[in-house]
Formats: C-alpha cells, sequence, structure tokens
C-alpha cells in the first residue's frame, strides 16, 4: 500500500472527511533551501541527524498533501531578522490565493513597521499567524510587538508559536515569557508548536489555566521525538481532558520520517477514537470555520 493510501485509510476508518494539518511548512524557494541547510546542520544541537524526508518541489509537496487527504494546512513561515516578515507576508497571500486549501498565513518581527503589516496583513484575510521565538530570538514581551498581540487578540486570529525550548534552548524559549503576553492579551488565540516540547507540563498548565491556549501535536511522540524529550505518562490523562484544544501539526516537510508516524503516534497514545477525531480533524475544523464536508459513517456517532 502507497503512503498516501495509508495516511487517507488512517482518517477514513475514524469516519472523517480528511485531516486538518495546522502546522505545515511553505515558503519563499530561498528561503526553504536555508531551512532545510538549517537541518542539514542541526546534528551538533541535537546529538543526531535531521533528514528532509520530503525535500521536493513546491508543487509536489502541494500534491502529496492533497494525496494524504489534508482538507487544510498552513504555510508556516517566519523571519530571523527584522526586514523579513513585510516580505514573506506578501508571498504568503500570494501563496494562499493559488492554493485555496491553505489557510492563509501571516507572521511578525519586533520592529516599529510590525503592527502596520500586521493590519495589511489582517485586512487581506490572513486566517493564522506564525511566531517563532527560538529562530527568530526575540523576546515575545518586546513592547514593540504589544500592538501586535492586541490586533491578533482582537481579530481571534489564532498565533502558531514556538516557544517551548526544544529542539535547543535560546534567550526566550520557555514558558515564563509568552505567560506574561497572556497576562497582558488573555484572549489570544495562542496555539503552542510542538506541545511546547520540551516543557510538557509547564505548558499544558498554561493551557489549563487559558481558555484560548491551544496546543499542537507537532512532532510530539513520535519517535524520533521520544528519544529526544520523552512526553510524561502522568500528563496523559489531562492532555485527554484537553481534548477539544489539541491540533494536528506535523511539521511537514521538515520531517524526518514518514507523514503517517506522527498519525500513529496520536492513535498509540491510547486515547480514543473520539479522541482522534477531534484533534486529527475537527478541532481545527471549528477553530478556522471550514465548511462541513461530507462524512461517511463516523463510527460511535450515534454514542
Amino acid at each position: 500500500m502507497s503512503e498516501a493510501a495509508e495516511v487517507r485509510s488512517f482518517w477514513q476508518e475514524l469516519g472523517l472527511p480528511g485531516l486538518v494539518d495546522v502546522h505545515t511548512h511553505f515558503m519563499p524557494e530561498r528561503a526553504l533551501a536555508k531551512v532545510w541547510a538549517y537541518f542539514d546542520q542541526v546534528g551538533p544541537l541535537t546529538g543526531r541527524p535531521w533528514p528532509i524526508t520530503y525535500r521536493e518541489a513546491e508543487e509536489q509537496r502541494v500534491l502529496r498533501l492533497r494525496e494524504f487527504g489534508v482538507r487544510a494546512f498552513t504555510s508556516m513561515l517566519y523571519p530571523h531578522k527584522p526586514g523579513m516578515a513585510a516580505w514573506l507576508n506578501s508571498w504568503s497571500a500570494d501563496f494562499a490565493a493559488r492554493t485555496p486549501d491553505c489557510l492563509h498565513t501571516a507572521t511578525c518581527y519586533p520592529e516599529p513597521e510590525a503592527a502596520g503589516y500586521v493590519a495589511k496583513a489582517l485586512a487581506d484575510g490572513a486566517r493564522v499567524f506564525k511566531c517563532h521565538v527560538q529562530v527568530g530570538d526575540y523576546d515575545p514581551t518586546d513592547p514593540l510587538l504589544d500592538a501586535v498581540w492586541g490586533q491578533l487578540a482582537e481579530a481571534g486570529v489564532p498565533v502558531v508559536t514556538h516557544c517551548g525550548s526544544g529542539p535547543s534552548p535560546g534567550k526566550h524559549t520557555g514558558p515564563g515569557p509568552i505567560a506574561a503576553v497572556l497576562a497582558r492579551h488573555p484572549a489570544l488565540r495562542l496555539v503552542v508548536a510542538h506541545l511546547g516540547l520540551p516543557e510538557y507540563r509547564e505548558f499544558l498548565e498554561l493551557a489549563e489555566r487559558h481558555r484560548e491556549v491551544r496546543l499542537d501535536t507537532t512532532m510530539a511522540f513520535t519517535a524520533f521525538s521520544e528519544e529526544l524529550a520523552p512526553f510524561p505518562r502522568d500528563l496523559l490523562p489531562r492532555l485527554a481532558a484537553l481534548g477539544d484544544r489539541v491540533l494536528l501539526g506535523s511539521d511537514y516537510p521538515n520531517i524526518p520520517y514518514p507523514y503517517l508516524a506522527q498519525l500513529r503516534a496520536l492513535a498509540d497514545l491510547g486515547l480514543g477514537e473520539d479522541w482522534l477525531r477531534a484533534v486529527c480533524h475537527d478541532n481545527g475544523a471549528r477553530l478556522f470555520g471550514l465548511p462541513a464536508a461530507d462524512t461517511p459513517g463516523r463510527r460511535g456517532a450515534e454514542r
């Protein structure tokens, strides 16, 4: 069976109309080439190689997600220095216009222009933002971002944020800085990337304290991540209780294993089919207001 057939079989057996993946990467080719070059050299940071499984042309990467049956995905992109974000947002708006199943994604950086180009991105229809505290090496409490967080909170637009300290800690990673942002902007729809790896417990507590905080599963529970930062099994009941605020994320295409590995890792947690359905599709579909799709005989629908 092909990989695409196996992925489709996974969600079809759950009675879903497909998958919603909130953490996939598409960006300008020269920017993506630099990201891949980083991962090619990331071994010294993690102590192990990080091969890119889907090192393919953009058109093929989009086609593959469609073959997998991913109904909606994102173009997570992020600047590492000032002066990049507006350019990335322009590219991403064009990508979303020509890729209707991609949720229009935008980004930002602490700089004087940030509030202006974030307002433009929102006016242009951005549906999700990406912030990468680790790569950007900035403090999320920077006053230059305060208006941005306020804009996103008021608009109710989710912001997927890499604020955990994996795979290697940064000066501003960890739960403290982003918790300070939430104290000032409690309505912010923060999506903590990678379940906050490796600070799983602290970010789970953050989600328990803030109703609008969500967690994405990106790379969590896979054999690759479990060797680096195993998820404490005593936290599984609390993760199950947050089942309506956990979202499927994969990090496609920048993953060192097949896409199916993420799905199987979630299934192997033993949290039940209702939890899997919510995580793999329903929570994301509800968050982004996706139109209803025909759902063949969902098992357990009558329960």
